[in-house]
């Protein structure tokens, strides 16, 4: 079986088009302005306290104020990014976790090399002005200057939580060991930040820079509290949400069937994922990111979890009653997107559960293509055939071995190339909207797919399975 498409003929004439809504800016171009209107407020104050005039003033003062405007910019984006990770809902709804994600990595990388330059410029300028050596002095600032002992120990944290951010190290690393470590960056940028407090020359000699800097203090440590902590405690707390039945749903894949008091009232959409901690014994406190596999409901969630070895597999024997602690909802990959009257949905593997619940809340007439490796990998798949058959919604599986490395093909396909099968498949997809989820590489091909089709960025929605 390699695709099942129901002929023209035997479609049911689709419900009155939605006019398709007009687009907000897109939400990376909000993004970079935000970090570009802080970056330029440090370097207003860093200018207004003499920073220029101290960098033309020789060696010495030069290399110092190039290590405190590093070092303002590094806190800075340390500060922005804790802001961007800290899953304030109107930025979860209007930016999506996934490019938060992308943008908080990519704050991660340039505020650490940022940091490290601060660190080697002051000891230099330091040791310039002192004429010492350069470790001398570097070991004078830490064991003398007030809070520079807890720097250090936070320049350590984050180091650790660099490095194990680096591609390479994360795919050797279990998701629960990867999320402990990187909880560290808390505590080092907890560690790292109050001797600017103390001893900086910015903040203790400008009133307009304790201002900006103490209100970004406060608003990434109350944006953790309140939104990390706070609004998950809550909502567990008022919801009570229990497992109901887990059901075996193929070999290694199992759906849990979650009730709870007024589940509506969490405003989940399908298309959305929660961070789920099961307390049922020893790794409770190890959150993992579970999309919904059918549209929420009153009273009761459901999500269908692989066995993909990163302490998934101990949720087919969790029992029912359990109680679940949740943080969410999460994720921007729901109906809310759509800017037109037609929507395509491209799925692979595991990817196919968020796909799964927002088919339940797409308007009739949809078509989904679900990638499999066989007949067997095929997740909800009588329940998928029933939905669209109820629906009038077209269906294409796509079984077999990749056709190649880099291909969202089966190689059964090959012959007609990336983007000819999408147009093979859904003839007028460059005028529909389109989401999009499954394993990285997955997904990847299958946006390259897209773009050489000729379907509009715009028109594309993401929601990538990694971390």
């Amino acid at each position: 079986m390699t695709a099942l498409l129901p002929t023209a003929g035997s479609r049911p004439a689709p419900p009155p088009a939605r006019p398709a809504r007009t687009r907000t800016p897109l939400a990376g171009d909000a993004i970079l302005l935000t970090v570009g209107f802080s970056v330029v407020v440090v370097v207003a104050l860093w200018l207004a306290a003499g920073g220029l005039q101290d960098l033309l003033a020789g060696p010495g003062p030069g290399f110092t104020s190039a290590g405190r405007i590093t070092g303002l910019v590094a806190a800075d984006l340390l500060l922005v990014q804790v802001l961007a990770m800290a899953r304030v809902p109107w930025a979860e709804r209007a930016f999506g976790q996934d490019r938060l994600a992308r943008w908080h990595r990519l704050l991660g990388f340039t505020s650490f090399s940022l940091m490290l330059a601060h660190v080697v410029l002051i000891t230099i300028g330091y040791a310039v002005s002192a004429h010492a050596g350069v470790l001398p002095e570097l070991w004078n600032l830490v064991w003398t200057y007030p809070g520079m002992l807890l720097a250090t120990a936070g320049t350590v944290a984050l180091v650790m939580v660099v490095v194990t951010s680096v591609r390479a190290a994360r795919r050797r690393l279990r998701y629960e060991s990867w999320h402990l470590l990187h909880l560290y960056a808390y505590l080092g940028v907890g560690l790292a930040l109050p001797h600017q407090i103390w001893t900086g020359t910015d903040f203790v000699s400008s009133p307009a820079a304790r201002a900006y800097w103490w209100t970004l203090y406060a608003a990434a440590l109350g944006a953790v509290l309140v939104y990390r902590v706070g609004l998950p405690l809550a909502r567990t707390l008022r919801h009570q949400v229990v497992v109901s039945r887990v059901v075996e749903e193929a070999p290694g894949v199992v759906s849990l069937h979650l009730r709870g008091r007024q589940l509506h009232r969490l405003r989940a959409k399908a298309g959305q994922f929660f961070i789920w901690r099961f307390l049922d014994g020893p790794g409770w406190s190890r959150g993992h990111p579970y999309s919904l596999s059918a549209a929420p409901h009153r009273n009761m969630l459901r999500i269908t979890v692989k066995d993909l070895g990163d302490g998934s597999r101990r949720l087919a024997d969790v029992r029912p009653g359990t109680r679940v602690l949740l943080e969410g909802p999460y994720g921007a990959l729901t109906s809310d997107k759509r800017t037109r009257t037609g929507t395509t949905l491209l799925a692979s593997g595991i990817g196919i559960t968020p796909l799964r619940a927002l088919l339940e809340e797409l308007p009739p007439g949809a078509t989904l293509i679900y990638r499999a490796g066989n007949e067997a990998d095929l997740v909800l798949h009588a329940e998928i055939d029933a939905l669209a058959a109820g629906r009038g919604d077209r269906v294409a599986y796509l079984l077999g071995p990749r056709a190649a490395d880099g291909s969202w093909l089966p190689a059964s396909w090959g012959h007609v190339g990336e983007a000819g099968a999408l147009l093979h498949l859904v003839p007028d997809i460059r005028s529909q909207d389109v989401f999009v989820c499954g394993p990285e590489a997955w997904t990847d091909a299958a946006l390259a797919a897209l773009a050489a089709a000729g379907v509009p960025d715009a028109q594309v929605h993401v929601e990538r399975f990694t971390y």
